[in-house]
């Protein structure tokens, strides 16, 4: 009998996080309250606030679970990218599909909201921090680069900069066709600089 209530516990803090990513990104900070994201969910306002008492609990765990769940599949899809040519062009095309997908839209909403509230700031501060790390370790890996290296880093850290800019450039309006000539120009040119840095 406690199994299957461990389950359904499970799938309903699931559901309730992705519920959460979903209404961040296509409705906004102000509108994703935990009754609205119970009601997406399926479940009780009561049993939200069972698994996440305030609101600031549910967007946390949230982010951290979407985020935890896009780099679990970032390195299996790394098993898949290519070894020599093309896997530069690879590695940019995935950070940039991070960039212009569900998580970033999310979590960027949070990120505005807490550029004019100092409490919220406190908490996404160290969010930030974790995805910024964990996002250039990741493409330093996938790259097969030295992270070690400065100006491998900072040609690194262009490629995340120049990823969320496309994000950005991608909420109101899909620019899909330039920027997949953007990522094929920065790409060209990122592998040249890296394999002068001979990989």
């Amino acid at each position: 009998m406690r199994e299957p209530q461990q389950d359904r516990s499970r799938v309903t803090r699931r559901r309730l996080l992705e519920a959460t990513i979903d209404c961040l990104a296509e409705n906004g900070w102000a509108a994703t309250t935990v009754g609205v994201v119970a009601t997406r969910a399926g479940v009780s306002r009561g049993a939200a606030q069972h698994h996440f008492p305030t609101r600031e609990d549910l967007i946390t765990a949230a982010l951290e679970y979407m985020f935890d769940t896009r780099m679990q599949m970032a390195r299996e899809e790394a098993v898949d990218l290519p070894v020599g040519e093309g896997r530069t062009i690879a590695v940019v095309e995935r950070l940039v599909d991070y960039y212009t997908g569900t998580l970033f839209k999310a979590a960027l909403q949070v990120w505005t909201a807490a550029a004019s509230d100092p409490a919220l700031r406190e908490w996404v501060l160290p969010l930030e921090d974790r995805f910024g790390r964990t996002a250039h370790r990741m493409a330093v890996d996938q790259l097969g680069v030295d992270g070690s290296d400065p100006v491998v880093r900072a040609a690194v850290q262009a490629t995340l900069d120049l990823a969320r800019g496309l994000g950005l450039a991608d909420l109101l309006t899909d620019d899909s066709a330039r920027r997949a000539e953007v990522v094929r120009q920065w790409a060209s040119s990122l592998d040249a600089q890296l394999g002068a840095r001979s990989r």
